[in-house]
């Protein structure tokens, strides 16, 4: 059974994830492998010449004020990452399908319009005031989190494509409650 996990930035996706995985079922984070592709050679040069950086020393740095001052160029880098995730969630998906549960943390999944891979979808909802608070305390700063938060559907919209809506604006142990109550379904 294949799960995907969705929400607006800084929403608990990973938390989420964690909880319903167990530390039995395999996980895929697209944003886990995103990161990996800034740690490779043949990734970072590909950024360098497309967007024509002159410090190769803080690339993600250049691409992040890049995307701010001027928003093709978060399309440009969706043109090149999207396809490269997918591609390793395929891959995932093939070499981990004998398992029960796979899950999917993916924070553009229905913006990606990814639905139809998932069995059901979890949309991992918070407040804006909360999710900004989460993202400043991991180290992002407010206008780069004002910047991706409206890049992405509206989470009302979001909602209408996924099959369960968890909020959470409470505690970890509110969150793991509604998580258990959903996957004791699928058990």
């Amino acid at each position: 059974m294949k799960i995907g996990i969705t929400g607006s930035i800084s929403s608990g996706k990973s938390t989420a994830t964690r909880f319903i995985s167990k530390g039995i079922y395999p996980c895929f984070s697209a944003d886990k492998v995103i990161k990996k592709f800034y740690k490779n050679k043949s990734f970072l040069n590909i950024l360098v010449r497309k967007f024509k950086l002159k410090d190769k020393k803080n690339i993600k740095n250049s691409i992040k004020k890049l995307i701010t001052r001027n928003k093709k160029n978060i399309k440009i880098l969706e043109k090149i990452i999207h396809p490269l995730v997918r591609k390793k969630m395929l891959i995932f998906s093939k070499t981990k399908h004998r398992k029960k549960h796979l899950i999917f943390e993916i924070p553009l999944l229905v913006e990606s319009k990814l639905f139809r891979y998932f069995d059901f979808i979890i949309f991992i909802g918070s407040e804006q005031r909360i999710r900004r608070k989460r993202y400043i305390n991991s180290g992002g700063n407010v206008k780069l989190f004002e910047f991706l938060n409206k890049r992405q559907i509206k989470p009302k919209l979001k909602e209408k494509y996924c099959d369960y809506l968890v909020q959470n604006n409470k505690t970890i142990g509110s969150l793991k409650k509604k998580l258990d109550k959903i996957m004791k379904l699928y058990e």
